[in-house]
């Protein structure tokens, strides 16, 4: 019996299609060729993987047996890929994945540091939200990601790096009109109140929902902005209130100035920002090294941001 690789990842393919068409072109090959893989991998194991059908196909009860073995032996091979990688540490090639919620405000020191570092290494960025960097994650495609804990998939281990509290963002007049100091504001207080969030699909509006105690439904929540500078405005504008993350607080203070921010009363709500990768490769050298570089530059950012805040306090400012 000769089963190779390849083979495996066909048919991985196709029991993930479920068509021969579809499958061919995932692996870039041509449907015939696909087809004449699958046949030869089904002579060679002398049973049927599949049943053939008009529009799809079915793995036979053998096929799913199958099916378990060839995504262990991939992935044995894809952990053993990586550890050749990245047996010098972090070097090389680096495929980061990072949420929209975190990438503008994290990036550009992020990338200063790495380059810094080592000039030679290769840093591949691929922004989006949660749920596609997880299964970017899962199919090899990034070697890491930044996100917001808790991730929620299996298979992943995550090493967490700094805690971005949650501000309250407004106009002067709606913060004014809350009524409250510092030391009485908290997230469920708001109840009454406009809420501005991003669309749904970002975890941050999950997150402010959760801290808000606030269902989707909720007559006061308008969930349609695309971007937190998008959210910046609108608030800034008098439109609502939002929850902005202080990593973000600075930046957006100076591109929407009408915009003002305040604490909420301890204990102040916050996100945990963490790098995840898949738990499949033991040797993780270059995983702890990314993370100590992340956590330095994103709790310098938080750092920065608070002190900026204490400044615009002591001014008398209803900045941060």
């Amino acid at each position: 019996m000769n089963i190779t690789l390849r083979q495996l990842t066909y048919f991985k393919a196709l029991s993930e299609q479920r068509n021969f068409g579809r499958a061919a072109e995932a692996v870039n090959i041509s449907q015939p060729a696909l087809s004449v893989q699958i046949r030869d991998m089904e002579a060679a194991l002398g049973a049927k993987l599949v049943e053939r059908r008009a529009r799809d196909v079915v793995l036979t009860p053998f096929g799913r047996r199958i099916l378990d073995h060839a995504e262990r032996v991939l992935g044995e091979m894809q952990a053993l890929g990586e550890a050749a990688r990245w047996q010098g540490g972090l070097a090389g090639r680096l495929s980061l994945g990072i949420i929209p919620t975190i990438a503008p405000y994290i990036l550009p020191g992020v990338l200063e540091a790495l380059r810094s570092r080592d000039i030679s290494l290769d840093v591949q960025v691929r922004e989006a939200r949660t749920e596609q960097l997880i299964a970017e994650m899962q199919s090899g495609q990034l070697d890491a990601a930044i996100m917001a804990l808790p991730v929620p998939a299996d298979g992943l281990e995550a090493r967490a790096l700094f805690k971005d509290r949650f501000l309250l963002a407004g106009s002067a007049a709606r913060l004014d009109a809350l009524g409250q100091g510092v030391e009485a504001l908290r997230p469920i207080s708001l109840t009454h109140s406009p809420l501005l969030l991003l669309e749904d699909g970002h975890c941050l509006t999950d997150q402010a929902l959760e801290v808000c105690g606030r269902g989707r439904g909720h007559a006061q929540i308008d969930m349609g902005a695309s971007s937190l500078g998008t959210l910046s405005r609108l608030v800034a504008a008098g439109f609502g209130l939002t929850l902005m993350p202080e990593l973000a607080a600075a930046t957006e203070s100076r591109a929407a100035p009408e915009m003002r921010l305040r604490r909420f009363a301890p204990p102040e709500p916050y996100r945990e920002i963490a790098l995840v990768r898949r738990n499949s490769t033991e040797e993780a050298a270059w995983f702890e090294e990314l993370a100590d570089l992340l956590s330095t530059v994103g709790g310098g950012l938080i750092e920065q941001a608070r002190d900026a805040g204490e400044a615009a306090r002591a001014k008398g400012d209803a900045g941060l």
